[in-house]
């Protein structure tokens, strides 16, 4: 193959991963379905990463007693095998805030269930949408989110598509 052509073919591949990438959240955004998950409280300031809001969920704690209650436990101490990723099933009623019902046994989901993925970070599981970053000096604005406005498609995949009030109004 000419030399051209591997440049060619590389840029191409080059540019185009993400814009495949950027077109896959784009549609996510767009068509996924809009889910409000109730947040628990964490300290919005980072010295290193400036002001940003590490979010944490209200659904991780039950989903984590879940898991320990099904993981078998280990031999040598006793303490529970946990999957490192997995997914779980969100009851969402009908102003679309999403709250734990059961791990995923693979069956059909009734028409107000969704199937959310997770991954297992340290000690609790995370979403993969645990930060909002925002303008230096905002905090004290962002300090009123309730609620994680998520993005989610068939297969459980996430997008953070902003925050929302105690009244569910966009922040």
């Amino acid at each position: 193959m000419k030399p051209a052509t591997l440049f060619w073919l590389g840029l191409g591949l080059c540019l185009g991963t993400p814009a495949l990438l950027i077109a896959e959240k784009e549609h996510l955004l767009t068509h996924g379905r809009r889910v409000l998950l109730p947040l628990a409280p964490v300290d919005p300031r980072s010295l290193m990463q400036g002001d940003y809001m590490a979010l944490r969920y209200a659904v991780a704690r039950p989903l984590q007693t879940a898991l320990e209650e099904a993981a078998p436990p280990r031999s040598e101490d006793g303490e529970p095998r946990l999957p490192r990723s997995g997914t779980f099933i969100l009851k969402i009623d009908a102003a679309d805030v999403g709250s734990f019902a059961r791990l995923d046994d693979g069956g059909p989901l009734a028409p107000d269930e969704q199937r959310l993925r997770f991954k297992r970070a340290r000690f609790e599981p995370t979403f993969g949408a645990e930060s909002y970053f925002f303008e230096e000096g905002r905090g004290e604005y962002y300090e009123a989110a309730k609620f994680g406005e998520l993005r989610i498609d068939a297969n459980g995949r996430v997008l953070l598509a902003g925050l929302r009030d105690s009244d569910r109004n966009p922040l």
